[in-house]
């Protein structure tokens, strides 16, 4: 599984996920969907959009990835996940062909999703890019709309190094005729999107070039102000497509996405005095904005869980984390964790100064115990370091 291991269980091939897909009698011409790629904030505006759909009375499926506490979280119909007894009968119905085929964890849950989906009847589903775009599994179908949230410099090792090489690889999404909603830009990856939309003849909306009214939403991050720009200007693409969304709808969707969808670990409060915030940020980009909403917090003192995985560039995010609080260094409980002596080491020499703990429970115990009511609690690094607290 590449989420736990690594480079080594990552398949760059759309080979065995269109083998599965005629083996499933081709589960995903039998829905409308959106797809949604991006480096971050994709999660967020999937579970936006079906959120708002579920608002409007439509039955929604929502494919995520990668999940916190249980796999199941990556599969929803209107919020509600997919039952133990369907991924059984998904697996014992089709093994031999799994087998026989070599498919990858994610080819096998794209498969189900999408099976799942098909049998439900669902009138849209929500489809989460896992990785890229161009020869990610989920790239098969032909949404309603394509999206891609951002560009930033996150899995450099399968996606390209520079900021054209990884929005070439995410525009890999972008079909003939289907519009294109693009949420952020700098000028190298504007000209890739201007340049793939035309030559696919896809009409490109920029959301940041859009006027759009402010929606409250119970998704408290700052940086949720851009993701909720791009999902209101896909929800306003899909009224004009026919779709009826009302703005009542999209003003209740916002508001309740997390009871709409269960999303976790964005911007997260666990507690009060001392406040504990939680989020899911792993990349430079990410971590810049959540770890500059920390620091427009009022506390005394902060203590901050940190515990990433061994791909992670430490000299991009390192400098990002203030020196001023206390640091309680942990290793995510899988495989691709990041040894916290090495962690703390390597932190040290940009001034971040704290204790290691043998697991992220133990980090987060000894920042409770050390904080005061006043003090701020964040716990960070990893999906995986927030999947073990909340």
């Amino acid at each position: 599984m590449y989420q736990r291991v690594g480079k080594t269980a990552f398949k760059k091939d759309l080979s065995n996920t269109l083998k599965l897909s005629k083996h499933l009698h081709y589960p995903e011409k039998n829905f409308k969907s959106i797809h949604v790629a991006g480096t971050n904030g994709k999660g967020s505006v999937s579970h936006i959009l079906g959120s708002v759909l579920h608002e409007a009375e439509y039955k929604v499926g929502l494919y995520t990835s990668p999940h916190l506490k249980d796999f199941r979280e990556r599969i929803k119909v209107n919020g509600q996940m997919i039952s133990e007894e369907e991924v059984i009968s998904f697996v014992k119905n089709n093994k031999s062909f799994l087998e026989e085929n070599k498919l990858s964890f994610f080819e096998m849950t794209v498969g189900l999703a999408f099976d799942y989906f098909s049998k439900q009847n669902v009138d849209i589903a929500v489809i989460e890019v896992g990785l890229g775009g161009r020869l990610d599994s989920t790239n098969i179908i032909t949404p309603e709309v394509s999206v891609i949230t951002n560009i930033g410099f996150d899995h450099t090792a399968f996606l390209g190094t520079t900021y054209t090489e990884i929005a070439s690889e995410k525009a890999g999404i972008i079909k003939q005729n289907i519009p294109v909603v693009i949420g952020e830009t700098v000028p190298e990856t504007k000209k890739v999107f201007q340049k793939i939309a035309s030559e696919k003849e896809a009409p490109i909306t920029f959301a940041e070039m859009e006027t759009i009214s402010e929606y409250e939403s119970d998704l408290k991050g700052v940086y949720q102000k851009k993701n909720k720009k791009t999902a209101v200007c896909i929800l306003k693409l899909l009224q004009k497509n026919s779709w009826h969304i009302s703005e009542e709808n999209i003003r209740s969707g916002l508001l309740n996405t997390v009871e709409n969808t269960g999303l976790q670990g964005r911007y997260q409060t666990l507690q009060e005095n001392p406040k504990v915030i939680c989020d899911t940020a792993h990349n430079k980009e990410g971590l810049q904005l959540v770890l500059q909403q920390i620091q427009e917090e009022p506390y005394e003192n902060l203590h901050v869980v940190l515990g990433v995985v061994n791909d992670k560039d430490l000299e991009s995010i390192l400098p990002l984390f203030p020196t001023q609080a206390t640091y309680y260094f942990c290793k995510p409980d899988v495989p691709r964790g990041l040894d916290a002596s090495f962690l703390a080491k390597t932190a040290k020499e940009f001034g971040l100064m704290g204790t290691t703990f043998g697991s992220v429970n133990e980090a987060y115990a000894s920042a409770l115990k050390n904080a005061s009511e006043k003090d701020l609690i964040y716990i960070g690094g990893s999906t995986f370091t927030v999947a073990e607290v909340v």
